[in-house]
Formats: C-alpha cells, sequence, structure tokens
C-alpha cells in the first residue's frame, strides 16, 4: 500500500496557485492512473487506484494547508499506512521553478503544511517530493505563495509536475526510494 498526497488548499480561489502544487501533482496522477479524487473522506478528497495488485490511495487535505497533518493522520491512521509508505508533494521557495527534488525524511524547513504532519505522526521519517516554485524576488511570501504562476513558470513547472509524475510511477511501481533519488534529484 501507498498513500500519496498532494498539499494545497481547497477552494477554486487557490486551485492554480503556487501553494497548490501538490494538488496539481495528484491531479495528473489521478489521470496517469486513470481515477477520480473525489470521494470525501476524514478532511480530505481521496481517489484509489490498483496499480500491479497494490492499493495507491491519492489524497487532497481539505484542511488548508497549516492543518494538513489533521486529514494526514486521520487517513494513515483508518487505512494502517505506515510512515515508510507515505509520499507527501509540497512546494518549495528555496528550490529553482520547476526543480524536482526527493527526501526521504527532514525538518519542515519553514513549511507549515509539512509542520502540522509532522506534529501530527511525530515523526519527519516520511517520504516528501518537492517542486520548486522559487523564492519572491519582490513580494511578500504569503503574496507569492498565493498567486497563480505567470506564463514562464508556468512552462517549467509543466516540466516539473510531469517529472515528479513519472518519479512517484515509478516508486509505485517498485523503485527503492534511494534509487529514484538518484535518478531524479
Amino acid at each position: 500500500m501507498k498513500m500519496i498526497v498532494g498539499l494545497g488548499n481547497p477552494g477554486s480561489q487557490y486551485a492554480k496557485t503556487k501553494h497548490n502544487i501538490g494538488f496539481m501533482a495528484i491531479d495528473r496522477l489521478a489521470a496517469a492512473y486513470g481515477v477520480t479524487v473525489a470521494k470525501q473522506e476524514f478532511n480530505a478528497l481521496t481517489g484509489t487506484a490498483w496499480v500491479d495488485g497494490e492499493k495507491v490511495l491519492l489524497v487532497k487535505p481539505q484542511t488548508f494547508m497549516n492543518d494538513s497533518g489533521r486529514a494526514v493522520g486521520q487517513l494513515m491512521a483508518f487505512y494502517q499506512f505506515a510512515p515508510d509508505e507515505l509520499l507527501i508533494i509540497q512546494d518549495d521557495m528555496d528550490m529553482a521553478m520547476g526543480r524536482l527534488r526527493l527526501r526521504p525524511k527532514g525538518s519542515a524547513g519553514g513549511h507549515n503544511g509539512i509542520k502540522s504532519i509532522i506534529n501530527v505522526l511525530g515523526t519527519q521519517a516520511f517520504y516528501r517530493a518537492k517542486l520548486g516554485i522559487q523564492h519572491p524576488a519582490h513580494q511578500k511570501v504569503v503574496d507569492w505563495v498565493l498567486t497563480p504562476f505567470d506564463a514562464d513558470a508556468q512552462v517549467d513547472i509543466a516540466a516539473g509536475l510531469d517529472r515528479l509524475a513519472d518519479a512517484v510511477q515509478d516508486w509505485v511501481g517498485g523503485l527503492a526510494f534511494d534509487a529514484l533519488m538518484n535518478k531524479y534529484n
């Protein structure tokens, strides 16, 4: 079993914002697996794919970014996922636009969604896929993450999302996370 969680904020006003890169990734994965992510359970929208007989739960928490841990924790407890079966997809302002970085564990690094998940799970040892959204040059961070990508950035983000989807599908297909990092980082 695997649980893949894309972080974001619910609501149409946030749909295309930088902070919702996790939701965008889940949408790409859902399309690749031919499932919809629409079942409402435990403060999240979920969709279940079966890949080579393995259950893959795609998740979009509906708790807003800063409280993502509540939905993740409830789903993990209900479905009895272990931390090494969890992959969180998040935005990262400290990386270039569209750059992918996979990590097996680590601190929240200032990301409130990750901080919430760490607090609820009681561990930093879960997989992450970070997609760069770049640091704002002349804008407040909150304004930056809650605005859509400009035309130039959309090209980099689309390429990053494609690469991220490939990486996640390789992981679901059985590629060990160390090998995944070597291939995609």
